[in-house]
């Protein structure tokens, strides 16, 4: 990957040849964002100068790693619908595991999905860390930050040299959703869509622009609080009164249970067959991080060829629950930094701890607080640290390390695009310095520049 080093050390050095000029254009940046879509709850997303650049060669690995990926999926989820006694690993709420034994409602088992992994970017080396098949989220981060940072000298130069692209995140989903829907058995030639979710949590203006993209490939759809929903009639009802056909489900499963009776009238028009839910309940064998435990379980590598086993060795980080007698507690209090802890079913970085933020005693009270309380414990992958210069927030700002985290957007089973996040630490979260770069991919392939 000595081709990417060679572009990441040209960008820096097109910066470097003023500094000045670059740190008053980096204005540019922080004026867009600040009047932009880029916004979660009222908090702008946080950036830096250079964007987080891919070749022909990252894509083609990214690619290839979720094919294999999404085989040792599909070969779970099946396993898990044919053999109880494999259902009993994941411990799920029986009323979940009733709605995920339904009838496949669609071809496709896991919709839309996005990987997050730790790349190291010498090797081609990866090790994941987050299967978020629920609620994926910030394609629109991505785009506005790409249409922020193409206002910069410093990437319009760098454009003239080299032929630049960047990942179209809405369209493609939208065409997707069309693909997957059309094998739904009672699918309608121009269905009325809603996107879901309980809106306390929703990334609306991101919601506004699906919405967009949906309308122009000619398909109404309208954003619904989940809560709201009305079954009557043989059909679901959105609060305006449309009769709803397919949903994109952007409520994460973990919510959906604990409002269960609140959205009685949406489960009741899917176990009834009367919506097309995208994606259907299935994807929380996935998105639950108990997940990483029962990869290397030996009834999981029963199933498995021994290629699949080995890339679950080489790239799933060694996982056991975080319960008494299931790990070596004398090892984990002293060797704090290679482990982190984090909920079996949660997401937004809510309660994780890692080793390496922590002083020993913190360790031991986060391990001793968790124990039995439905977290699991993993191996610390260390992130492969690229250099950046913060010039959006601080114009006397030198060049940096920083981590590296990618994020990678799936939809029907295909690479779509990515989300690019750092941070000053080695912790990659919205609990400490997390911010994200926009990707763009050069069109070359090591060789070629």
């Amino acid at each position: 990957m000595s081709g990417l080093r060679k572009l990441e050390k040209e960008y820096r050095e097109i910066v470097e040849k003023d500094l000045q000029a670059h740190a008053v254009c980096a204005e540019k940046i922080r004026d867009y964002i600040k009047n932009s879509t880029a916004q979660y709850h009222g908090r702008c997303v946080r950036t830096l100068y250079i964007p987080k650049l891919f070749t022909l060669d990252e894509v083609e690995l990214f690619e290839k790693l979720i094919k294999t990926l999404y085989g040792i999926f599909y070969k779970v989820i099946e396993h898990y619908r044919t053999d109880a006694e494999y259902r009993e690993l994941f411990g799920f709420d029986r009323r979940l595991e009733k709605l995920i034994l339904r009838e496949p409602a669609y071809d496709c088992p896991i919709p839309i999905a996005r990987i997050d992994l730790f790349l190291n970017e010498e090797t081609g080396d990866f090790h994941f860390c987050e299967f978020n098949t629920d609620g994926s989220s910030a394609m629109n981060e991505d785009r506005e930050l790409n249409h922020a940072v193409a206002l910069t000298q410093a990437f319009q130069e760098f454009a003239d040299r080299h032929p630049v692209t960047t990942f179209e995140l809405f369209d493609t989903w939208v065409t997707e959703f069309m693909n997957i829907y059309r094998t739904f058995q009672d699918c309608k030639e121009n269905p009325h869509v809603a996107v879901v979710d309980f809106m306390e949590s929703a990334t609306g203006e991101e919601f506004k622009i699906f919405v967009k993209a949906f309308e122009k490939q000619g398909i109404t759809a309208e954003i619904c609080e989940i809560r709201d929903l009305r079954y009557r009639d043989g059909g679901l009802y959105s609060p305006s009164g449309n009769r709803i056909d397919a949903i994109y489900r952007r409520a994460v499963t973990s919510d959906i249970m604990k409002h269960y009776e609140e959205v009685s009238d949406l489960i009741r028009a899917v176990e009834e067959e009367k919506v097309c839910l995208i994606g259907d309940f299935c994807t929380q064998i996935v998105h639950n991080k108990v997940l990483y435990k029962i990869l290397h379980d030996e009834r999981t590598k029963a199933f498995l060829t021994e290629e699949e086993n080995a890339y679950v060795k080489a790239h799933v980080p060694y996982t056991v629950s975080l319960t008494e007698g299931s790990f070596d507690y004398g090892e984990v209090l002293a060797h704090k930094d290679r482990w982190i802890i984090k909920p079996e079913d949660s997401y937004g970085s809510k309660g994780v701890h890692a080793g390496v933020e922590c002083e020993e005693e913190e360790w031991k009270r986060f391990v001793d607080d968790c124990m039995g309380r439905g977290y699991i414990l993993q191996q610390f992958c260390r992130p492969y640290v690229t250099d950046n210069i913060d010039l959006v927030k601080d114009k006397e700002a030198s060049f940096s390390g920083y981590s590296n985290l990618t994020g990678l957007f799936v939809y029907n089973g295909k690479f779509k695009g990515c989300y690019s996040r750092i941070s000053e630490s080695e912790i990659i979260s919205t609990q400490y310095s997390e911010m994200a770069l926009p990707t763009v991919i050069v069109q070359e392939k090591e060789g070629m520049a």
